[in-house]
């Protein structure tokens, strides 16, 4: 892989360098201080009428662009298409079916296959027909082994309609469920599984006044969708999404980047759709701009990210989204393949990372690909949210020039900024907010403020204490903030992102050890790609092999022997490290489908790891900085 001082033109800062046009709204912050030391910030411009459902913003595009393609999902060698048009008739003949079978939000939708046309076309006739749709994480099923939190979700649900791709790949999640009661409909029935429907079965539906009758009565606070998060501790939660925070966080979006109108959008997205970042945010941005969005059936791991760039070589977007370790996978292929990088870029406008903290050096590499690939800098932008804000609170609708700041509260949405003993803590009050989650008042109760401030446990700083309209900064989950014996805290999330960028590219992501101990260690998983990039064609593909191979171990080593020398404070400097071979659980709710790293609970899974970490004389897989 060439190095990245071959990418940028010499001697040209960054900054002299033109940036791709792109059309943002102008920031206009309003700041009020609080006698009890709170801060709270919103914006000057309201949100703007909007449509109340999900249902009239399906059909305004519909009537906007008929023969526009809305999905395309890999069929063979060639792409499976379906127009706005073409999916208006199959979501009305869902919707009716559903109708008739009388489901309802005591007897939702439930799916558990990933994102594909079929899924798409379900929910939406789910969501016209009035009827709350739950997508579940795939891997609960397909890579689970105990299936807990499957039956779990199951049994909090009470589905009256359960949908699998194919009953083949879904045969043990199904076996694993009381489904009696339950219609279980499937577009393949590989397993020839006893009475279950034919996808086929809804879509042949002929609609009725009933579905009219269905659609015309959703209003903003009908429920939409149930999402489901993993969470650190106990069981998933299920978040209530209302036809109001869908809507209004559309609009929003609209309103901070009208540049979405001025071409038709196009995405190339993996997203899974049973997380509000792909689900909503990104599929719903689709609709809402009469978009067309191809299916990435790839993920940012070894066996699958061939496949997105597959998809990245005949297909540009128009804006990117991933998260950062979907990035760290991507970069050695846009940077060794021209082509693929010559296709990414073509029409590109704006590259967007969310969900976790993107590392400087990701930042710095794909900002020199772009210069090297197109001669302009290509604008990237972030912005925070969660679940339980449908997503979008903050949006970063200015450039920026390097990672971590997280933008200015969008219109509707009000921040108060919170001091704690560490940190600033950000809370959440407007029309995009969950009313709470479903079937756990106690949890719901807990979430809120005495005055209505949903409190997702994050911290944030401003990136200028003395301009706020130069935006906030993602500053860690304040669970994850811990202190040493010695009293000073250790800031995790900005460490972790740090430690991350300096071993740049062979780390895919770390947890950061230390509580009530001495010293800051780290727990590291290796980015499969990275090291065979560093490596070259001698590259063993095993993670176990990576982690004991000496290049690597050296890099990393002298990488975070740099690290230290430039943080001089001991809750800065990372003293032990141990490469870990075994991919994050899922079951034990290690990590989500994204990708993201749960902190806290990978080192309650781990304990023994850690120990290792901190005797007295390591073992050989520990390394002493």
């Amino acid at each position: 892989m060439p190095s990245q001082a071959q990418f940028a033109p010499a001697d040209v800062a960054p900054t002299d360098i033109p940036i791709r046009a792109i059309d943002f709204a102008p920031v206009d912050l309003v700041r009020t201080d609080a006698p009890d030391g709170s801060i709270l910030l919103s914006t000057r411009d309201s949100l703007a009428p909007h449509e109340p459902s999900l249902v009239r913003v399906f059909r305004a595009a519909v009537e906007t662009a008929p023969a526009r393609i809305f999905l395309a999902e890999r069929w063979g060698e060639r792409w499976r298409t379906i127009t706005y048009e073409e999916a208006r008739r199959e979501v009305d003949a869902i919707a009716a079916a559903l109708i008739e079978r009388g489901l309802s939000a005591e007897r939702p939708v439930m799916i558990l296959s990933g994102n594909a046309i079929d899924h798409a076309l379900l929910a939406l006739g789910a969501i016209t027909a009035g009827v709350p749709v739950a997508p579940i994480s795939a891997a609960y099923s397909l890579q689970s082994q105990d299936h807990q939190n499957l039956k779990y979700i199951f049994d909090i649900l009470s589905p009256g309609l359960v949908y699998v791709s194919d009953t083949a790949l879904f045969a043990r999640a199904l076996a694993a469920l009381d489904l009696s009661g339950t219609e279980v409909v499937a577009t393949a029935n590989g397993a020839g599984i006893e009475n279950v429907t034919p996808f086929t079965a809804l879509t042949s539906t002929s609609p009725g006044p009933a579905l009219d009758a269905a659609a015309a009565g959703i209003g903003p606070d009908s429920i939409a969708k149930i999402l489901f998060t993993s969470g650190s501790t106990g069981m998933p939660k299920g978040v209530i999404n209302t036809h109001r925070m869908l809507t209004a966080n559309q609009q929003a979006i609209v309103q901070v980047w009208p540049f979405l109108q001025e071409q038709p959008l196009v995405l190339v997205d993996w997203l899974p759709w049973n997380h509000t970042f792909g689900g909503n945010h990104n599929f719903n941005m689709v609709l809402r701009n009469a978009g067309s969005l191809y299916i990435d059936a790839g993920k940012p791991v070894p066996a699958l990210v061939g496949e997105t760039v597959r998809n990245l070589s005949e297909v540009s977007p128009t804006v990117y989204f991933n998260v950062p370790a979907g990035y760290a996978a991507l970069l050695p292929y846009l940077e060794r393949d021209e082509a693929l990088a010559r296709s990414f870029f073509a029409r590109l406008r704006l590259i967007f990372y969310a969900a976790a903290a993107l590392p400087q050096d990701l930042w710095e590499r794909l900002e020199t690909l772009a210069v090297r690939i197109t001669g302009e800098r290509i604008p990237l932008t972030a912005s925070w949210g969660g679940t339980e804000t449908a997503p979008l609170a903050t949006s970063c609708h200015f450039l920026i020039d390097r990672a971590g700041v997280i933008g200015v509260p969008v219109p509707g949405v009000e921040l108060k900024l919170v001091p704690t003993e560490a940190k600033i803590e950000v809370r959440v009050r407007g029309s995009n907010v969950m009313p709470g989650y479903w079937k756990r008042p106690d949890l719901t109760a807990q979430a809120f403020d005495e005055d209505g401030f949903y409190r997702p446990g994050d911290a944030v700083r401003f990136a200028d204490p003395l301009d706020a309209s130069k935006g906030i900064v993602f500053d860690g989950r304040l669970a994850e903030e811990f202190k040493l014996t010695t009293g000073v805290w250790v800031h995790v999330g900005m460490l972790r992102v740090g430690v991350i960028g300096a071993c740049s590219p062979v780390l895919q992501d770390a947890v950061i050890t230390g509580a009530d101990r001495e010293y800051v260690g780290a727990l590291a998983w290796l980015n499969v790609g990275g090291c065979q990039a560093l490596l070259g064609t001698e590259a063993p593909a095993a993670p176990a092999e990576l982690a004991r191979h000496p290049a690597i171990r050296t890099h990393v080593a002298s990488a975070l022997a740099r690290w230290n020398s430039e943080h001089g404070t001991s809750s800065t400097r990372i003293r032990r490290l141990m490469l870990v071979a075994d991919a994050p659980s899922i079951d034990r709710n290690e990590i989500t489908d994204k990708g993201y790293i749960n902190q806290r609970r990978a080192l309650e899974c781990r304990s023994a790891d850690v120990e290792q970490l901190y005797q007295a004389t390591p073992g050989p897989e520990v390394m002493v900085i």
